[in-house]
């Protein structure tokens, strides 16, 4: 006599009787298994947002921003760039714009009762009027400079610099370099450009007459096209500096962005070895619940032996449970995964994305892991006699 075969329905009912019966530890085994999914596919599609999040900036603020800064002479000393460098910068033939900024030595302070020391971590800069344009920043209150307030005492402050001395709105004064200076502007955030953020600007003129300014810019920022990014890069030492090119330091803001995303794409790899980790304690929960269930029901397994089931069909039911309660966890760590995706993005104001292979490759690993974890189980459920688990008190 040939043993009846069990169809892919039989099993999955089979299967899912053997879990129904114990709903409690069916539900505690599948969550360590949820919680591994869960985590990795939010690690996984946090980080795929956040990297959406920048490659949109990118896009929006440009790759086309050089600056140039001084870096050292041959002895070592701080070197200088040339009064005229901003000029000689704008006559290169695909430079579209080019300003400058020049650190003053002041300092700012809401009051001139307030330690010299004190700076909260705000440089005060002179800086050109096309600073604004070359940025492609905007101003979230008051107006920028222009030629007439680069003369007189004005300021305006970087969203940061503002913050940190608690001003909220034009119009009020500030104590800069022995004189009071009046608040006319407030920048928005500029993320290719934080150091202006923390800065208090004035006009050249203003900073000269005023402050002891010697008109040498610190920094210079220029875009040009962008098919010519890297030409007026090779060029613009000689440019600025033709005497000492080796003293000109030159930077693309947006490589900066780029190593912050690489940067968190190592944090991303640590988190997802502990989603690992958390998916494989889950496993070992999974084989856990198997083997007490094996144990449990042996009279169960010595009756549908001495009725005829082989040890094929046996195991076949076992392994069968085992994929289903780890499927079961699997389904829902990839709902609460996407779910904590979501709505962190939406949080940050970034676009949510849950890449599909992460969903697909969870699907694949919960099946990996109820099969490891019903293996044995299956396998000493199969080698049960029926005499002596029909004996089994």
């Amino acid at each position: 006599m040939k043993p009846a075969r069990l169809s892919l329905s039989d099993v999955f009912r089979v299967g899912a009787s053997g879990l129904r019966a114990r709903p409690t530890r069916v539900i505690l085994s599948a969550l360590g298994i949820a919680i591994g999914i869960a985590t990795m596919i939010a690690v996984i599609g946090i980080s795929s947002s956040s990297r959406e999040e920048l490659l949109r900036q990118l896009d929006k603020l440009g790759t086309n921003l050089l600056t140039v800064s001084a870096g050292t002479t041959v002895f070592g000393e701080p070197a200088k760039l040339p009064v005229a460098s901003v000029d000689m910068v704008s006559r290169i033939a695909p430079v579209t714009s080019a300003s400058a900024t020049g650190t003053v030595a002041a300092t700012v302070r809401r009051t001139a009762h307030i330690d010299e020391a004190v700076t909260g971590g705000i440089t005060v800069q002179a800086a050109t009027a096309s600073l604004l344009t070359t940025l492609e920043g905007s101003v979230a209150k008051g107006t920028w400079l222009n030629d007439a307030t680069s003369r007189q005492p004005a300021v305006v402050l970087g969203a940061r610099a503002a913050e940190r001395l608690g001003i909220t709105r034009t119009g009020v004064r500030v104590w800069m370099g022995g004189r009071w200076f009046t608040v006319i502007g407030i920048l928005g955030p500029m993320p290719l450009a934080p150091e202006v953020e923390r800065s208090a600007l004035i006009g050249f003129p203003v900073a000269e007459e005023e402050l002891g300014f010697d008109g040498h810019p610190t920094t210079i920022y220029e875009r040009s096209d962008e098919a010519a990014v890297e030409a007026v890069r090779d060029v613009l030492p000689r440019t600025v500096n033709p005497e000492n090119p080796s003293e000109v330091e030159v930077s693309r803001p947006s490589d900066a962005l780029a190593a912050k995303a690489a940067a968190a794409g190592a944090f991303t790899n640590l988190l997802l070895g502990l989603g690992a980790v958390a998916l494989l304690v889950g496993g070992v929960g999974v084989a856990n619940t198997m083997v007490i269930s094996v144990l449990e029901r042996r009279k169960e397994i010595g009756l549908r032996r001495s009725l005829g089931a082989t040890r094929g069909q046996v195991r076949v039911q076992f392994l069968s449970e085992s994929l289903l309660l780890s499927a079961l966890g699997g389904v829902a760590g990839a709902v609460l995964g996407a779910l904590a995706t979501i709505g962190y993005a939406l949080s940050q104001n970034w676009p949510p994305v849950v890449p599909p292979w992460s969903i697909g490759g969870a699907v694949g690993a919960t099946l990996v892991i109820g099969t490891v974890a019903g293996l044995y189980p299956a396998m000493r459920a199969a080698r049960l006699s029926p005499t002596v688990a029909l004996s089994t008190s």
